[in-house]
């Protein structure tokens, strides 16, 4: 019964250090697109993506070594539907990670580099959409839970 609760904390916490930094990353790229900080950036980029590897992590050990035990999880639909989410969520991802690699290291090169504006507002956009499909894995999960189908 312990280790079931550690390991629901934990994933509860580093789902909320995901979406913590999701949302850090929409907010720093909110700016004056002339003076973004792309090292901050970055670091919250990177944030995203230890986070996102928790919660893979997490949530692997809470299926195999939890309290209701994998066939809990892996015959429910609905959790099928949670690791959908999570995945369309982490390919959503990959275009604004080498978007602000490319602009720290144009950055690097040259620090009067500015960010296109049509480039900034896709960014924005795709956080927002990941923002947005990360909202609905708590639905998921509250299905799953529940037995619903």
């Amino acid at each position: 019964m312990w280790l079931d609760a550690i390991l629901a904390y934990l994933h509860f916490a580093a789902i909320f250090a995901l979406v913590w930094f999701l949302a850090k990353e929409w907010t720093l790229l909110r700016g004056n697109i002339g003076a973004l900080d792309f090292k901050r950036i970055a670091n919250a980029d990177l944030g995203v993506g230890l986070a996102a590897v928790a919660v893979l992590v997490t949530g692997a050990l809470r299926v195999f070594y939890g309290g209701k035990g994998a066939a809990f999880y892996l015959h429910n639909p609905a959790f099928h539907v949670k690791v959908a989410l999570f995945v369309v969520v982490g390919l959503v991802s990959i275009a604004p990670t080498l978007a602000f690699l490319r602009w720290r290291r144009a950055w690097r090169a040259d620090e009067a580099f500015r960010v296109a504006p049509r480039e900034h507002t896709r960014v924005r956009r795709l956080i927002m959409i990941e923002l947005h499909l990360i909202a609905l894995i708590p639905l998921a999960a509250v299905m799953m839970a529940r037995g619903l189908r």
